[in-house]
C-alpha cells in the first residue's frame, strides 16, 4: 500500500531530519522532492500545488526554524497536511450517517461495472451486521445479468438476506417491495446495489436519479477502483455533480502503490472516503481513517489498526492465559498452532508488517517465507492432541509418522520441535521481562 509514495517521501524528509538546525533551503529541497513524489503518484495537479504552497508557508515560520527539533516540526506539518487532504480531522465525519434501529436507513451503492460495487455492498452489510445492525441487501442492478446471482451468493456467505426479483424491469418497484419485506422482518438498514455501466452515460444517470428521488437515501456511496488514480477522481466528480454523493468507497486499496485517488478525492469532490477494500474476503473492508493513512504514508506505521485487527481474532481471556503459560514455560505446540491460525485471520503478513513503524518498504512479500509458515501448520496439524500437549513424547517413531502425514521429512519435523523449544525459552524470558521495563530495555539493547 503506497509503497512507491512512502519511499519517495521518506527520502525527501532526509533533507530536514536529524539536523539541529535547518534552513529555508532545506525546506525548499524537501518540499520540492515531496512535490515530485506526489506528481509521480498521480495526485491531482491542483491538489499538489495547494499542498506545496501551504506546507512551505507554514514550514518557513519561526515555529519550525527556531524549534529545538525543526525536523520533527516539519514532519508534523507534512503529516497534518496529508491528513487534511485525505479527509476530515474529526474521525466521526467519515462515519456513516444512519438512523436509529427503529427507523430503516437506506444506503445506495453507486459505481461503474468492474469497480467492485456488488462485492462492496456485501462487505458493508457484513460490517454493519458485526456492529449489531440488521441489514438487507437489495439487487437493483437489473442490467448486468450476473449481478443478482452474485449478490445472492455473497449474501449467503455472510448470512445476510438478499431481496431480488428475477425478470424485474423497474428498480424503484424492486426497492419498494424490498422495503415492505424489511418492515415485516425488523430490518434496520437496506443496502441497494444499483445499476452500473462500463462508462458513464445519460441513461444510467437518469435511472439512478429516479431511484434516488423515490428512495430518499441516508447515504449515497460511490464505489471506485483506487488503482485507476485520477480516473476514479473524475468519475466521483461526475457522479457528485449529476446525482450527489455523501461519500466514497475505494476498492483495491491494498494494491494501490501510488495513492493518487486517495490523496485527490476529498479536495476535488469535497466528499470523504468512508471505507476501503483491503482484500478479496468479505471481512476485508475497513473504515477510512485519514490520520492513520497519513502515518503509513510517512512510514510511521499504524499500530492502532494492527491492535484492532488483533482484538478481532484474539480473545482477551485467551491472551491472558497465554501470557501465564509463557511465564511458566507451559506454552505447548497446541498453543503455537492456535497462534499461527489467529495470525492468518488477521490478513496478509505484508499488510501487518506495514502497520509496524519503520517496517513499510523494508520487507517485501518475497521476504516473507509463507511456504514455511504453511509447512509449520501442516506439521503441527499432523500431530495428535496428546503430542501437541507434550512435545517430549515425540520420539523417532512418532516423528516418522508425522513426517509421512504432513508430506515432509523427519529432519523438518525435528527442526520444528527444536525451534519450538528455543522459542518457548525466549517467550518465558520476554514474559517475565515485560514486568521489568529496565530489564527489557537492557535485553533489547543487547540485540541491536
Amino acid at each position: 500500500m503506497f509503497d512507491r509514495l512512502t519511499g519517495k517521501i521518506t527520502d525527501a524528509l532526509r533533507f530536514v531530519t536529524g539536523k539541529s538546525a535547518i534552513t529555508e533551503k532545506n525546506i525548499e529541497d524537501a518540499v520540492d522532492a515531496i512535490k515530485m513524489a506526489l506528481l509521480e503518484a498521480d495526485v491531482n495537479l491542483r491538489v499538489v500545488r495547494r499542498f506545496v504552497n501551504s506546507t512551505i508557508e507554514e514550514a518557513k515560520g519561526e515555529k519550525v526554524l527556531r524549534s529545538v527539533d525543526p525536523g520533527q516540526q516539519f514532519i508534523k506539518i507534512v503529516h497534518d497536511k496529508l491528513v487534511s487532504f485525505l479527509g476530515e480531522t474529526d474521525p466521526g465525519a467519515q462515519a456513516l450517517k444512519l438512523r436509529g434501529p427503529d427507523v430503516i436507513s437506506t444506503v445506495l451503492m453507486l459505481g461503474l461495472q468492474g469497480s467492485g460495487k456488488t462485492t462492496s455492498a456485501a462487505k458493508l452489510a457484513l460490517r454493519l451486521k458485526k456492529e449489531g445492525r440488521c441489514p438487507l441487501l437489495v439487487a437493483c442492478d437489473l442490467i448486468r445479468p450476473a449481478a443478482m446471482e452474485q449478490l445472492a451468493v455473497l449474501g449467503e456467505q455472510i448470512g445476510v438476506s438478499v431481496h431480488r426479483e428475477e425478470g424485474a424491469k423497474d428498480s424503484v418497484k424492486v426497492y419498494q417491495n424490498a422495503l415492505v419485506w424489511a418492515k415485516q422482518n425488523l430490518i434496520d438498514t437496506v443496502i441497494v446495489d444499483t445499476t452500473g455501466r462500463l462508462q458513464i452515460d445519460e441513461e444510467m444517470m437518469q435511472e439512478l436519479s429516479r431511484l434516488k428521488d423515490n428512495v430518499e437515501p441516508d447515504e449515497m456511496l460511490l464505489v471506485a477502483d483506487a488503482m485507476t488514480g485520477q480516473s476514479a477522481v473524475d468519475i466521483a466528480k461526475t457522479f457528485d455533480e449529476k446525482i450527489g454523493l455523501t461519500g466514497v468507497v475505494l476498492t483495491k486499496f491494498d494494491s494501490d502503490t501510488r495513492g493518487g485517488a486517495a490523496l485527490s478525492l476529498k479536495t476535488i469532490t469535497g466528499k470523504p472516503i468512508k471505507f476501503i477494500g483491503v482484500g478479496e474476503k468479505p471481512a476485508d473492508f475497513e473504515p477510512f481513517y485519514p490520520n492513520r493513512i497519513a502515518g503509513r504514508i510517512l512510514g510511521m506505521g499504524d499500530v492502532v489498526s494492527l491492535v484492532e485487527k488483533a482484538q478481532e481474532v484474539i480473545d482477551q481471556k485467551q491472551a491472558l492465559e497465554m501470557q501465564k503459560k509463557m511465564e511458566k514455560e507451559n506454552f505447548t505446540l497446541e498453543d503455537w498452532l492456535d497462534q499461527l491460525r489467529a495470525v492468518k485471520k488477521m490478513g496478509s503478513l505484508q499488510s501487518m508488517l506495514e502497520m509496524i513503524p519503520g517496517m513499510q518498504g523494508q520487507v517485501s512479500e518475497d521476504d516473507i517465507d509463507k511456504a514455511d509458515l504453511k509447512r509449520q501448520e501442516v506439521i503441527l496439524s499432523s500431530m495428535t492432541r496428546k503430542e501437541r500437549a507434550n512435545h517430549l513424547i515425540i520420539g523417532p517413531t512418532r516423528r516418522s509418522r508425522i513426517a509421512r502425514g504432513s508430506g515432509t521429512s523427519v529432519a523438518e519435523v525435528a527442526r520444528l520441535i527444536k525451534k519450538f523449544e528455543k522459542m518457548r525459552g525466549m517467550m518465558k524470558k520476554m514474559a517475565k521481562m515485560g514486568k521489568n521495563p529496565a530489564a527489557m530495555q537492557q535485553m533489547m539493547s543487547g540485540m541491536r
